[in-house]
């Protein structure tokens, strides 16, 4: 009897898995469980239905090239060859590609794109910012070489030719696309090479398009300081560039129509604020001569002397009532200030001295109103409208007990 390692009986299973073509290129569909993602970049997950389980790994190389971003709970479809580990002596598949089950993975990117930037407020209507109505100069950072850089040139030039274009040439489709789009944007913005930007492309399926879905163009745009208009494709196709800048065109022929006024309508509005300018002139001129012809008219104007007489008469005339007015207020004022003083004079203390009445202060100085407060012996300063005596008391009687003694 031959005894094997471990080790011997999983390699031995590992060569049989690697023989069957069968594993060699399978595509499972399942559901996204325990999913990690490891500081080497390989990412570690769980395909299982609803009775059984497959542990998959996808390395770095394969993860990179993921359009979306896998989660727990997500329904996908797996495409890879399933092989043991010998280590562990587990089978397991080793996933090359991943898409979602039943939607596509630009679907599904696109999606999870929208809803990150949406939460951090990329897409907030207070952060847009406006349009300036005159541009002197624009950016436009699409290709060189595609035709919605030709209509973009000639609407601005019919528009209004004016404003200056800077091109920034890019790559609007392809692997190296988003990275020189982010970098045309950030260029125009160190340099301040104009007051707005365009960016965008001609129409074309999602995959032409992608570019304007990458989260690196989102960001530049987002951190622009210089407004920006995103022009993807025809009036349907919506992008994250879309959302994130500052206006939205349809097309990129609608971008320079909204980027620029018309110069037609311009001179219109001109010419009507001219017209309307003159009206009003013509309107002021008339009134001013009328007012000029009422004044010629006036006595003012015909005798200036006589009329300049006729106003000191009246001054003079004012001037005396004036002062008539000022005496009758003075005597007035005089007469109810000696009938008030005569009343303060009849409510006077030594009025009532002088009439034969006098009042006492006790020893403290304080004036004494009641028999209570005395004692016998106290000496009193008993006050007269002509001086002062000093008296010093012998005895007490009440009234009320006087009274009551006489009856």
């Amino acid at each position: 009897m031959q005894v094997y390692e471990v080790s011997q009986i999983n390699e031995y299973l590992r060569l049989r898995f690697e023989e069957d073509e069968f594993l060699a290129g399978v595509f499972i569909r399942g559901e996204i469980s325990n999913y990690k993602v490891y500081p080497s970049g390989h990412h570690y997950f769980t395909l299982k239905d609803s009775q059984s389980a497959l542990r998959c790994v996808m390395f770095r190389g394969n993860a990179y090239r993921l359009r979306f971003r896998p989660e727990n709970g997500m329904k996908v479809i797996a495409c890879g060859r399933i092989s043991v580990f010998p280590r562990d002596g587990a089978y397991q598949l080793y996933c090359t590609e991943l898409t979602p089950d039943g939607v596509g993975d630009l679907h599904v990117a696109f999606e999870q794109l929208k809803a990150k930037l949406q939460a951090e407020g990329l897409f907030a209507q207070q952060r847009k910012k406006p349009l300036p109505r005159f541009p002197h100069r624009i950016a436009i950072v699409t290709s060189s070489a595609g035709a919605a850089l030709h209509d973009m040139l000639r609407i601005l030039r019919r528009r209004y030719p004016l404003t200056e274009v800077v091109l920034l040439a890019v790559r609007v489709q392809g692997a190296e696309a988003p990275l020189e789009i982010a970098a045309a944007l950030r260029y125009a913005n160190r340099y301040r090479v104009a007051d707005l930007v365009i960016t965008g492309r001609g129409g074309g399926s999602i995959e032409d398009l992608w570019a304007f879905n990458d989260e690196r163009v989102a960001r530049a745009i987002a951190e622009s300081e210089i407004p920006v208009i995103s022009a993807v494709g025809h009036e349907p196709d919506f992008t994250i560039s879309d959302f994130v800048a500052d206006l939205r065109a349809a097309t990129p022929s609608n971008a320079a129509e909204l980027a620029v006024p018309d110069q037609t309508e311009l001179r219109q509005e001109l010419a009507a604020k001219q017209t309307l300018l003159l009206t009003l002139m013509q309107k002021r001129l008339k009134a001013e001569r009328q007012h000029v012809a009422a004044l010629a008219g006036s006595r003012s104007l015909r005798d200036p002397m006589n009329y300049l007489n006729d106003r000191r008469m009246l001054t003079d005339y004012l001037q005396r009532r004036l002062n008539a007015a000022a005496q009758r207020e003075v005597s007035a004022s005089r007469e109810r200030f000696v009938r008030l003083t005569a009343k303060l004079d009849a409510m006077s203390p030594l009025k009532v001295l002088g009439r034969g009445y006098s009042f006492a202060r006790d020893e403290r100085g304080s004036v004494v109103r009641s028999v209570h407060q005395l004692t016998v012996g106290e000496t009193l300063r008993l006050e007269f409208a002509d001086g002062c005596a000093h008296a010093q008391i012998t005895d007490l009687e009440d009234a009320h007990e006087k009274r009551s003694h006489d009856l």
